[in-house]
């Protein structure tokens, strides 16, 4: 028998509970193709302290990369950082046997950037956060 416990705060070991029965269930699922998740990450550099002001992190699983966030500070935005990022996020899926990325933004953010890079929306969850729409495209990659 088991008890539901909320928890504001996810303990470590529930959350290795749940993501390590999951990866174990879907690999068996799978027959084990795909391999385990992983996660990597893009980092913009302060040049002179080294510190990451920015970047890009994204997980790849099932031949996909998800791009799960990517900031640009407002010092560095509008000089092609974001679309560095982004295909230097493609060039690694690639590298790592991907046939796809996918990702989610908000409308206040940017989905025409993402399409002009030609990302095509697949979904929407309107009123999320509300007043505003999540847009969710993807993009195969060749």
């Amino acid at each position: 028998m088991a008890e539901i416990v909320f928890e504001a705060e996810p303990h470590p070991d529930t959350r290795a509970a749940i993501l390590d029965g999951l990866i174990a269930y879907n690999s068996e699922k799978t027959e084990n193709r795909f391999g385990s998740p992983r996660t990597i990450a893009l980092a913009l550099k302060d040049p002179e302290t080294g510190a990451s002001v920015g970047g890009l992190t994204a997980r790849v699983s099932y031949s996909r990369m998800f791009v799960e966030l990517l900031f640009i500070p407002e010092s560095l935005r509008g000089q092609g950082f974001g679309e560095k990022l982004m295909r230097e996020a493609e060039q690694v899926a690639k590298d790592l046997g991907c046939t796809g990325i996918w990702l989610d933004t908000f409308s206040f953010q940017a989905p025409g950037f993402y399409k002009k890079l030609g990302y095509a929306e697949f979904g929407a969850l309107p009123d999320y956060p509300p007043g505003f729409v999540r847009h969710f495209l993807h993009k195969h990659l060749s």
